[in-house]
């Protein structure tokens, strides 16, 4: 038998809803309307840090866009000017993607994944708007509201 103490039901039940909620608004708007796409696969992560772990620093709203960003526009310039093989590619993309957002503190682990998707899928420099910044905008306002104002949270952390 598993013993889960009531606290960790707690917050994974209300990080699960919550989680599930901001992907579904993302996804709504996605697949249906003609806005664009608004979901990246490195959102589903960031939602563990949004509303599992509002407090850590890799949470931050500064942190989640920027590190998106940053890591997303790697992804891009390698696909349309680093003519290696995409082996190499992936992987170097990755690597000086984990070496900007330390050096610019703006670290989001799940922002780590974005260069490997946008070089398989050839993005353009349109993906950096739509999903990745309008994306990152309608997730962290989630979580502002969610965090802040329904769950009391100190977040963002000052």
């Amino acid at each position: 038998m598993i013993n889960i103490s009531k606290p960790i039901l707690q917050k994974a039940l209300i990080a699960g809803f919550f989680s599930a909620f901001t992907i579904g608004v993302l996804t709504v708007l996605t697949y249906k309307s003609t806005l664009g796409y608004f979901i990246a696969g490195s959102f589903g992560s960031s939602m563990v840090l949004l509303f599992g772990f509002p407090e850590s620093p890799f949470a931050q709203p500064k942190n989640v866009f920027f590190g998106h960003l940053v890591t997303a526009l790697v992804g891009v310039i390698f696909v349309h000017f680093i003519p290696l093989p995409i082996y190499i590619n992936i992987a170097a993309a990755v690597g000086i993607g984990v070496f900007l957002m330390i050096l610019l503190n703006v670290v989001h682990p799940p922002a780590g994944g974005n260069p490997i998707m946008v070089i398989i899928g050839s993005a353009s420099y349109d993906y950096l708007i739509n999903p990745i910044i309008f994306g990152c905008i309608i997730i962290l306002l989630l979580a502002i509201i969610v965090n802040k104002y329904l769950l009391k949270k100190n977040y963002p952390l000052k």
